[in-house]
């Protein structure tokens, strides 16, 4: 396939996968005003304008009639942070909830792998609704494998590192490692995951979701897009 056409089935994807969902916004937006309020105008100011943000899409949401669900998410989110500063009278603590998710997300994934359910599956599935019988074929699951154990890497690192600074109540350092290591690192993750994705399942030819849903019998044309 010609580069510019992989280039641009690859931003096919992302707007439809990622962009496509409006509780982008709702999960994006807040951490951002956070952490640019943080640099330039104080803590104090982060934190209640983050607070304020996440309010103000909540109820746009609601005089908009759509889900709230992502929005009252980031709220309790939000005011959980708020929450841990106060009591461990600590600045860093508004980054303890983002630690520990990254660690239950770690646990996820390793757990998922384990009980032959790789993660990455549940994902795709949520976003593409494709058969939950075709992602546990044993020509299709390895890929979906191997690219949880790099989202579980990936976690693991960022959570290692985080946690050192916390230790180190390296406020600044915190804040800057997780506006790198926030969206533009996932979204990077997740470009990688597609392009690794994509070729591995070509490698392990198996069927692709039509073909399986047909029984069409081996050999199979395999999955060409989408992952």
């Amino acid at each position: 396939m010609p580069m510019s056409s992989k280039i641009n089935e690859l931003l096919q994807e992302l707007r439809d996968v990622v962009f496509a969902s409006r509780s982008v916004i709702d999960v994006v937006l807040p951490p951002l005003l956070f952490l640019a309020l943080a640099r330039w105008a104080g803590f104090s100011y982060a934190i209640w304008g983050a607070l304020g943000l996440a309010v103000l899409l909540m109820t746009w949401r609601l005089a908009r009639k759509q889900s709230v669900v992502t929005a009252v998410g980031g709220v309790i989110g939000v005011l959980l942070s708020i929450a841990l500063v106060q009591i461990l009278n600590r600045e860093e603590g508004f980054f303890l909830p983002g630690i520990l998710t990254g660690f239950g997300t770690v646990l996820v994934a390793v757990g998922s792998i384990v009980a032959k359910k790789p993660m990455v599956t549940w994902t795709s599935h949520l976003a593409r609704r494709w058969p939950w019988g075709w992602y546990w074929h044993p020509q299709v699951r390895p890929a979906y494998t191997e690219v949880t154990w790099f989202w579980a890497i990936f976690f693991l690192l960022r959570v290692v590192l985080q946690l050192n600074l916390f230790q180190a109540q390296a406020v600044d350092q915190l804040a800057g490692l997780n506006l790198l290591l926030g969206w533009p690192a996932t979204l990077l993750l997740l470009i990688f995951s597609y392009l690794y994705g994509t070729w591995r399942l070509r490698r392990l030819q198996g069927p692709s979701v039509a073909e399986f849903q047909q029984n069409v019998p081996p050999p199979w044309q395999g999955q060409q897009r989408g992952f």
